[in-house]
């Protein structure tokens, strides 16, 4: 299975396109801060993958935490996609 089946097949299953703005302080210097962009399909509205990673970020990273922004869009919704019972062959 390709890469966008995997895609396809875990949209069906309900995850979303996550993106995360991660806003951290740097290390050597902690009055300023950076920005990181998170983005991967995640499960709304408990966001497991995100938090897996940001549990990463604070176990292994040195630069804290501040703020960390979501959005998500739903791509793919149960009403939108319908089966049909007719099959159509080209020759």
């Amino acid at each position: 299975m390709s890469k966008a089946d995997n895609d396809f097949v875990r949209m069906l299953a309900g995850y979303s396109l996550t993106t995360a703005e991660i806003i951290y302080r740097l290390p050597d210097h902690p009055a300023l801060m950076q920005s990181y962009i998170w983005q991967d399909y995640d499960l709304h509205p408990r966001f497991p993958k995100l938090k897996s990673f940001l549990e990463f970020w604070s176990r292994n990273l040195e630069g804290k935490l501040h703020q960390v922004l979501v959005a998500h869009a739903g791509l793919i919704k149960p009403h939108e996609l319908r089966l049909i019972g007719t099959e159509l062959k080209l020759n």
